[in-house]
């Protein structure tokens, strides 16, 4: 391997922890909100309940222009997509009931998780320590599942539903951060 492309791999796995390190903050951050202000209001939780799904656009794009652009990342472009429809359309259920926020939600959950596992897969061999993210993206998918069979019982479902599903998936963004970080000073001190 040339320095050239030793340098642009070690670019990469740098932001890639950023990137991870930054997700974890964001939904750790989310989820005290969702705690702590949207009970008392709720144009606050609906605020959340559309700044959730919009964020994940926002990262992904970011994230995929990173890591070579999109073209490059066509399982994060993909993302990018579905999590801007849902955005949209979080905010047209959110006229409807709470079930049907839950149940777009849950359907968000599978798709997203499925494209966040295809992303991880892909990106293993090369940066390693992307088990955690295999593993988020297919409990988001189970967990997805379990948001479309909520959102079809008739009690009403409210942003603690999401609140710990955004819990779970700060925790596997965390322990990937640090995972490439320990994984990088490992390597650093074999040389």
């Amino acid at each position: 391997m040339r320095n050239s492309e030793m340098a642009l791999g070690a670019d990469q796995a740098q932001w890639l922890k950023q990137y991870y390190f930054m997700r974890a903050a964001f939904s750790a951050a989310w989820v005290v909100a969702a705690f702590a202000l949207a009970p008392s209001s709720a144009a606050i939780s609906a605020a959340l309940l559309v700044a959730y799904p919009a964020w994940d656009a926002a990262a992904n794009y970011l994230d995929a222009l990173n890591s070579g652009g999109l073209n490059h990342n066509r399982t994060q472009g993909l993302n990018v997509l579905v999590s801007l429809a849902t955005t949209i359309a979080v905010i047209l259920a959110l006229q409807v009931s709470m079930n049907w926020v839950l149940g777009i939600f849950g359907a968000w959950a599978i798709l997203s998780g499925l494209l966040q596992l295809g992303t991880a897969v892909r990106r293993w061999k090369r940066f390693g320590a992307q088990w955690a993210m295999v593993l988020s993206g297919g409990q988001s998918a189970l967990a997805g599942g379990f948001f479309i069979f909520q959102a079809t019982m008739p009690a009403v479902p409210s942003i603690a539903n999401v609140a710990g599903y955004a819990a779970v998936g700060a925790i596997y963004f965390l322990v990937s951060a640090v995972w490439l970080t320990v994984g990088s000073w490992r390597r650093s001190a074999a040389l």
